[in-house]
């Protein structure tokens, strides 16, 4: 090894808008996401369809890859037992960031 990294320098392009979170729960584990997993995400980054975020809908906390279909919103999970979320009229959504690296253990 030539030089000690530096997992900062490598995961946040944007640090005044990057933020950690801990996974809870097994919606995305079909994206390699895991109850558990620590998520870099990124508020300053445009949360464009495919891409996977972390929003706060009706008050409630979710990660969800963003969808749209016939000109409405959706927020998917990536494990079939959970089902899409539609954003409706009169719903709360709020995109806090987009989910830009994955930090799990492998034991």
């Amino acid at each position: 090894m030539d030089k000690i990294l530096d997992l900062n320098d490598l995961v946040i392009k944007h640090p005044q808008a990057t933020f950690f979170v801990r996974v809870s729960g097994n919606s995305m584990i079909n994206a390699g996401i895991k109850d558990g997993d620590i998520l870099v995400i990124d508020k300053s980054l445009e949360p464009v369809e495919g891409k996977i975020v972390i929003a706060n809908v009706d008050g409630e906390f979710v990660l969800k890859r963003i969808r749209k279909k016939g000109g409405k919103l959706y927020l998917y999970p990536e494990n079939s037992d959970f089902n899409p979320i539609e954003i409706k009229e009169g719903m709360e959504c709020e995109i806090w960031g987009v989910v830009t690296y994955v930090i799990h253990t492998i034991l």
